[in-house]
């Protein structure tokens, strides 16, 4: 599929609009990148980048909407109008990079008039194509060969590569678990022996490719950040667990094992039909909730006397951990919240009991649900096959039972009683503490009765206990 180019199904007519104007102003163009690289899968790439010998200048001058999103390196993006709405494409043109002194921008950068200038100074082969709707695909590294093969390698010398951007030794990782292949040796090699570079990395860089790798079809080659010594920089935490073994019957990995199976272990297929337009929040979610849902266990691993580990409190010391590492990471509050919530409630073996369950979803919270089950199932596969039938049995139970609590309108939460703070208003109860009390006396009630979760009911039997 490689040697025909690419289908021009997938190109927006903007890019084909773009390339043309600047070719009939006397310039070269060409989609370059990652877009390149996504057609070539037969992926729809998120966004579009284009390469020009046009200096920034000249290319304002050919379009009527430009914003200037990068001048100094060569970037101006173009707008353009398409079905009604504007579509914005990123126009750079070929340069050589200078010296690179922060670890990710070069000092200074020369314009150039030579697409293969430009080409080898891209991170691995597989971004270093360009394609021309006439004159088709530049191939000038072998990147379509490795992508055939699901091989990332670099550009050139990977150590030089690496130098420029430490940020590429993540990226390598991330593109191989997307792809579902694997680095070069000798890339390879560069990473283990320039990882202690990614310290010159930003936090919300890291957080970005990291996350993109736990999203991805292969969440478990997170192992490689480990292997290649990356995680020791921007996750300790992680190493911890690799190094940490589970002596107990239900467990046949150590801490860290345990989670890379967990976090391949989510059914992202009941996921995908239960979240629906939420799917892909929720699966960060979820994944990055199995991340670290046993991450205090190092610190809480303690051996009986006869040899058997225990890790008492781990769930609600994992959610507290949990917290420090995603603030570090630069995670938004939502996020923070909601990965949590989960852990803190992960290890929650709540039985098939209606009352049980309206309590359980009380004491967690709705937007907890339905991934608490997801992540509690996932827990469950990346353990030893002790009682596991067993555990999974249970565990669909009450996935069950929490749906028809859902359907039956059940009330479980302060917002879902029938009466309200204006109603209790109205029967003659003053705002504050006491209200607050009526209010949680309620609750009580209808969690052990969901029947009595009317008007008439609560306003009669708790109106006078103000």
């Amino acid at each position: 599929m490689f040697k025909g180019g690419i289908d021009e199904k997938l190109m927006p007519k903007g890019v084909g609009i773009i390339i043309k104007t600047i070719e009939e102003a006397g310039y070269e163009a060409y989609a370059v990148g990652g877009c390149v690289r996504d057609c070539l899968i037969g992926r729809q790439p998120a966004d579009w980048d284009i390469t020009t010998s046009a200096l920034p200048q000249e290319v304002k001058k050919l379009f009527r909407k430009t914003v200037d999103t990068g001048i100094k390196h060569g970037t101006v993006t173009v707008l353009l109008k398409e079905n009604g709405k504007l579509s914005s494409y990123e126009v750079t043109t070929y340069r050589i990079d200078g010296e690179y002194e922060d670890g990710r921008h070069p000092k200074e950068v020369s314009f150039s008039k030579n697409l293969e200038e430009d080409l080898k100074r891209r991170d691995f082969t597989i971004n270093a194509m360009a394609w021309h709707p006439q004159r088709g695909l530049v191939d000038l590294f072998g990147g379509a060969e490795d992508l055939e093969k699901k091989l990332i390698r670099c550009v050139g010398d990977p150590y030089e590569r690496f130098s420029e951007d430490a940020l590429r030794m993540m990226r390598a990782v991330r593109f191989a678990a997307q792809l579902g292949g694997s680095i070069h040796e000798d890339t390879v090699r560069a990473i283990r022996e320039l990882s202690d570079n990614i310290e010159k990395v930003s936090a919300e860089r890291i957080r970005v490719e990291a996350e993109k790798l736990l999203v991805s079809a292969n969440p478990a080659m997170f192992r490689l950040f480990y292997e290649y010594g990356l995680t020791a920089h921007f996750l300790p935490e992680f190493d911890e667990c690799m190094k940490t073994a589970q002596e107990t019957p239900h467990h046949c990995y150590s801490v860290g094992e345990h989670i890379l199976h967990s976090l391949e272990s989510i059914n992202t297929a009941a996921l995908s039909e239960e979240s629906g337009d939420a799917y892909e929040r929720d699966l960060k979610v979820l994944r990055i909730a199995m991340l670290l849902h046993d991450i205090a266990k190092p610190l809480m691993k303690t051996i009986d006397e006869k040899g058997i580990c225990h890790f008492k409190g781990h769930p609600k010391k994992s959610a507290e951990m949990a917290d420090e590492i995603l603030k570090r990471l630069k995670y938004d509050n939502d996020t923070i919240g909601r990965v949590k919530k989960l852990i803190e409630f992960h290890d929650d073996r709540t039985e098939a009991d209606r009352r049980l369950m309206r309590r359980f979803v009380n004491r967690a919270g709705r937007d907890a649900f339905p991934l608490i089950f997801y992540v509690q199932e996932a827990d469950v596969l990346a353990q030893s096959t002790y009682h596991r039938e067993e555990k999974l049995a249970r565990l669909y139970r009450i996935h069950a039972m929490w749906r028809e609590i859902e359907d039956n309108g059940e009330c479980v939460e302060m917002p879902q009683l029938a009466v309200k703070g204006a109603d209790l208003i109205a029967a003659g109860v003053s705002p504050g503490p006491a209200m607050g009390a009526v209010l949680a006396e309620m609750l009580k009630d209808v969690l052990e009765e969901p029947e009595h979760n009317t008007k008439e009911y609560l306003l009669e039997h708790y109106v006078g206990k103000k």
